[in-house]
């Protein structure tokens, strides 16, 4: 099929629709002001779509599902979602030679993602199936389109660049207002929030706060801030410009103080073991002992600045009554997948709150909704094939961006190495928390992370160079094989 030229901002349609869209925009005000903020938020993605600005919305997409869906509550109308499925069809319509169209890849795997919890949402619904549902569309079918969105978003290196230039972008804004809440003590927009979950309140026995921010929760935030933290520290390491080296030393500064005011321990364990791939996965040795001194050096500066946190965060791990309650909670989450191994007991909370406390252990003392483990979520509530299924795209997708590793040139290794120490950070995490099967948390960011680093772009970019560079010779075919063979080992 003839490829579509993506539409142009200076179309005479756009001419005429923008003065009615304002003219429509003023006359609603005056009946509610709340209708000129929506015509304004319509008419400004509007203009983003039509400029083809794709990796700011595609940003614009998490800071929607987070702040507007979750912390405000609107999770009903999945506007994330439905924002993600018109830039789909905005980048087909558009799609052309300099901005090319896939179909996602590992939909072999894909496909069984997203047919198999069909039987858990059912099973789920007996208890609540808006609640089903309400679990199913934003960490199965909004993952699935949020990993297709990065798939069609990372046609090169420079795309990609411009997608995490965006993402620590609104990494550092939704950083910086854990730091004001923690420096002031002001919860900003908190009248905005779920009033019942915005009042809710984490302390320490050492009496310091453990701040949520908009997940109104301080692990989930934890969990955001260690997955965010290796963007703006990869185009940091990558960037020879002086003033973006400033903007994004800056970005992880603040990352890093919001971390600290979340006490998360299961973060900053993402973290570390984010950081391990980071270093070893940045493409040159110069850059890796480069940065493992910068952090030497960061880490003396932090031990003498932030004492009290450190001791408080050491206190905070060292709590044996944690520990033992998760522990239970995963016995439990056993049990009840043993007990339902198929199809688990339903997709979302209500039905795993009502059918696992039969089979709950002595060391859980309450019934939960979940079992802070995503992994075992899982299984206790889609079924042991699911969590088969999930582990299998999950480690297609490292493979994947290992393989776009080793295609890229070193220079530009590095956003495949923060694609994939973001990913082992939510990983990491999702031992302690419900990360990847979180609705309100990590599933978009995280599957629009890996859509962009297991893109198949880059390999078919390397393909196209390789077979101009070979002439047809037998000399080039042959090398071109040998990196082929090379390759597939992964």
């Amino acid at each position: 099929m003839k490829a579509m030229n993506a539409a142009t901002p200076f179309s005479p349609v756009v001419l005429v629709l923008l003065p009615v869209a304002l003219l429509l925009g003023v006359a609603l005000s005056v009946l509610n002001p709340t209708y000129s903020f929506v015509i304004a938020a319509a008419i400004g993605l509007g203009i983003c779509l039509m400029l083809r600005l794709d990796a700011f919305i595609a940003a614009l997409i998490v800071a929607v599902h987070i702040v507007i869906d979750a912390f405000m509550g609107f999770a009903t109308y999945q506007l994330a979602m439905l924002l993600t499925v018109v830039v789909l069809l905005v980048c087909y319509l558009g799609r052309s030679k300099e901005r090319p169209w896939t179909a996602p890849n590992l939909y072999w795997l894909w496909i069984p993602f997203l047919i198999w919890p069909i039987m858990a949402v059912l099973e789920g619904g007996k208890f609540s199936l808006t609640n089903s549902i309400g679990y199913y569309l934003p960490i199965v079918f909004s993952g699935f389109l949020m990993f297709w969105l990065g798939n069609n978003l990372s046609s090169d290196t420079s795309s990609i660049r411009r997608i995490f230039q965006c993402l620590a972008m609104i990494g550092a804004i939704l950083a910086m207002h854990t730091v004001i809440e923690a420096t002031t003590g002001v919860f900003l927009l908190k009248s905005l929030g779920k009033a019942s979950a915005a009042d809710a309140v984490f302390l320490l026995d050492t009496g310091n706060s453990r701040l949520g921010s908009f997940f109104l929760n301080p692990n989930g935030n934890g969990m955001f801030l260690a997955t965010f933290l290796f963007i703006p520290l990869g185009l940091f390491m990558e960037t020879r410009n002086g003033w973006s080296k400033v903007i994004h030393l800056g970005q992880t500064l603040i990352i890093l103080l919001a971390l600290v005011e979340t006490y998360s321990t299961g973060s900053w364990l993402g973290t570390l073991a984010g950081l391990v791939f980071f270093i070893l996965l940045l493409g040159r040795m110069r850059d890796s002992v480069l940065l493992t001194a910068m952090l030497l050096l960061l880490g003396t500066i932090g031990a003498v600045v932030l004492q009290a946190q450190i001791a408080a965060q050491l206190a905070h791990s060292s709590d044996t009554s944690s520990s033992s309650l998760h522990m239970a909670t995963w016995q439990t989450a056993t049990r009840v997948m043993l007990a339902y191994p198929w199809f688990g007991v339903g997709l979302g909370n209500q039905a795993y709150l009502h059918l696992a406390e039969p089979l709950r252990v002595y060391g859980q003392t309450k019934p939960l909704q979940e079992p802070d483990n995503s992994y075992l979520q899982w299984g206790a509530t889609c079924g042991i094939p699911m969590v088969v299924i999930f582990l299998s795209l999950l480690g297609s997708v490292f493979l994947s961006a290992m393989r776009n590793w080793l295609a890229v040139d070193p220079q530009e290794r590095m956003f495949f190495a923060i694609g994939i120490a973001s990913l082992i950070a939510l990983s990491v995490c999702s031992l302690f928390v419900d990360g990847w099967t979180s609705p309100i948390d990590m599933p978009f960011p995280g599957w629009l992370i890996a859509g962009i680093i297991a893109t198949p772009f880059i390999r078919r970019n390397r393909q196209r160079r390789l077979a101009v560079a070979s002439g047809g010779n037998d000399a080039g075919q042959s090398l071109v094989a040998k990196l082929n063979e090379a390759e597939s080992i992964l």
